[in-house]
């Protein structure tokens, strides 16, 4: 059997070693365009900061190592040109010498990857303009930094590429502007979470232009200027668009195979295209989305390499499928860990989803051993039959662990109320007894058996102050000082039971705290004496975040500008 793959890096590269660990006598040849077979995409935006310092570390394998491990001919530097699935050869062209040849092929697998968004500005042949996708742009970026040593920075999109590598280059002491159309950053996370990723990133200096579509980007004067829609223009030394990326399908398509969202190749959950000997993996395919169901682009390494090893399983006789993706990802942002698994709120009901939510504050680990660090967690979940939806956590330590548990129970198809069964790992330095994830289980078995009603931030504006409800604040005096929100009473929680008489039963009671634990204390007190109560989900720190984020959005837009 003769394999040829086109494309190395996450998919291709699992598929070939695979396919040699299954079978000793595949004949099996790579062709990869670009130098480099395969690399750590992931870590491309760090050797730029100089977090990785020797670019050999970015590099997993070199044509060298594959084939002395496993004897498999990897070919960098040639471009499969044209696909013939009625020959079952292909044109590739050597990058080098410029000479173009036919290869035969049993079987086919396509791992074409995705390819940066360019739109048609004026600058794009500017070498102060930049992409940042493989190996070589990132040399490229390095190299121009290193030289001319920037100053002023903008990037054009504020998602995992242009977050990451904004972080890297404000290490550097470049003064870093992020550009995003949306009113938010990293859009799988809901706005009221992108709040405090907006922060973090102010916090250490980073300028954001929220809700400014790029409109062109060209050089003037030895500068770059960055024109966007309803702002002033920004001046930079260098920019970077990471505005997304597309899926490289133009040899699917000439080759007549079915293509569906935004030209991706469409394939089954055997990773078959529409051709027969023809195989399609990574971010170049569409897939199926495992909460939704719906088709979807995800493009992401670890739904990639899975790919590529159930395609090498099925090229060799076997019978593997891809139970889809749910997009599980995790990003440092500064001193901050941002996860998220399965859907948001705003996606959820944007499909028509009936879901709510529990928004929740613990400790990475038990309150009274040195160190712990606040998280905040949310989890989505469908109204009814509580099946769990999504997740998203913003903290620092443990972000990682709470979220891989949540993504598991989303596969599993656990409800959310089983959340607080999870038999968990427990010792002071690394959690509590209690568990968040299991305290988010809690709260939404309370919401199932009656025992909790929530309200939400998005509500508070709209309560009514004109008397006719009980607004309650039960944190402490000097907390309450510090900050609340208007027309909230404050009686500490330790106090109510005293001071029931200055509450009247017949106004339903809307009740906060500062991260929802006391607030609830107070509801079961409250409700124990028959008021009609709702606690507010996230506690008043989750409130004044997302307000700040907002309060900063307006001022910001004002003057035309988000800093």
């Amino acid at each position: 059997m003769k394999v040829v793959i086109v494309g190395g890096v996450a998919g291709g590269a699992t598929a070939a070693a695979r396919i040699r660990r299954l079978d000793e006598h595949a004949e099996i040849i790579v062709f990869e365009k670009s130098g480099y077979i395969s690399y750590a995409n992931c870590g491309l935006p760090y050797y730029i900061g100089g977090v990785i310092s020797d670019p050999e570390e970015l590099t997993l394998q070199t044509p060298e190592s594959f084939f002395a491990r496993f004897r498999i001919n990897v070919k960098v530097r040639h471009e499969v040109i044209a696909v013939r699935p009625e020959k079952k050869t292909v044109a590739v062209k050597d990058l080098a010498s410029g000479k173009v040849f036919e290869e035969t092929y049993d079987k086919l697998l396509l791992s074409p990857g995705a390819k940066p968004v360019r739109p048609p500005f004026k600058g794009l042949e500017s070498e102060k303009l930049f992409t940042l996708r493989t190996v070589e742009d990132t040399f490229r970026i390095k190299e121009y930094v290193e030289k001319h040593k920037p100053h002023l920075a903008v990037i054009a999109g504020g998602g995992f590429i242009g977050l990451e590598t904004a972080e890297n280059l404000r290490e550097l002491g470049m003064e870093v502007t992020v550009v995003q159309s949306q009113e938010q950053l990293m859009t799988p996370f809901d706005a009221d979470m992108a709040a405090f990723i907006h922060a973090e990133a102010r916090k250490h200096g980073v300028n954001l232009a929220l809700g400014h579509r790029v409109e062109d980007v060209y050089e003037a004067d030895g500068q770059m200027e960055v024109r966007l829609q309803n702002a002033a223009p920004l001046r930079a030394d260098m920019v970077i668009l990471a505005i997304g990326v597309s899926p490289d399908t133009a040899l699917a398509k000439a080759a007549g195979l079915q293509l569906g969202l935004k030209d991706s190749i469409v394939v089954n959950d055997r990773m078959e295209t529409s051709s027969p000997d023809i195989y399609a993996v990574g971010d170049a395919v569409q897939v199926r989305h495992f909460v939704t169901k719906e088709e979807s682009l995800i493009s992401l390494a670890g739904p990639a390499n899975k790919q590529g090893r159930i395609a090498a399983d099925n090229i060799c006789g076997g019978d593997s499928r891809f139970g889809g993706s749910q997009g599980s990802s995790v990003i440092k942002v500064f001193s901050l860990t941002a996860a998220s698994t399965g859907i948001n709120e705003r996606t959820a009901k944007a499909l028509g989803i009936d879901c709510d939510k529990v928004i929740l504050s613990p400790l990475s680990h038990a309150g009274y051993y040195p160190g712990g660090r606040l998280m905040t967690m949310k989890v989505v979940f469908e109204k009814g039959t509580y099946r769990l939806l999504g997740a998203q956590i913003i903290g620092s330590e443990g972000v990682d662990k709470r979220i891989d548990v949540l993504a598991t129970a989303i596969r599993a198809g656990m409800k959310a109320t089983e959340l607080k069964e999870l038999d968990l790992a427990y010792a002071p330095p690394y959690s509590s007894a209690k568990d968040p994830v299991n305290m988010a289980g809690f709260i939404i078995d309370n919401i199932a058996k009656g025992l909790v009603r929530q309200w939400y931030a998005e509500e508070a504006d709209a309560l009514p102050r004109d008397g006719s409800v009980t607004l309650l604040d039960v944190r402490t005096a000097e907390e309450y000082e510090h900050g609340h929100i208007d027309g909230f009473i404050n009686i500490p929680v330790d106090e109510l039971r005293d001071r029931l008489t200055e509450l009247d039963r017949k106004k339903p009671v809307y009740i906060i705290c500062q991260s929802g634990l006391r607030s609830y204390i107070a509801d079961r007190i409250l409700t124990g004496y028959g008021f009609d109560c709702y606690n507010f989900a996230g506690g008043f720190r989750f409130y004044a975040a997302v307000r700040r984020n907002q309060a900063m959005s307006r001022s910001a837009t004002a003057c035309g500008m988000n800093q």
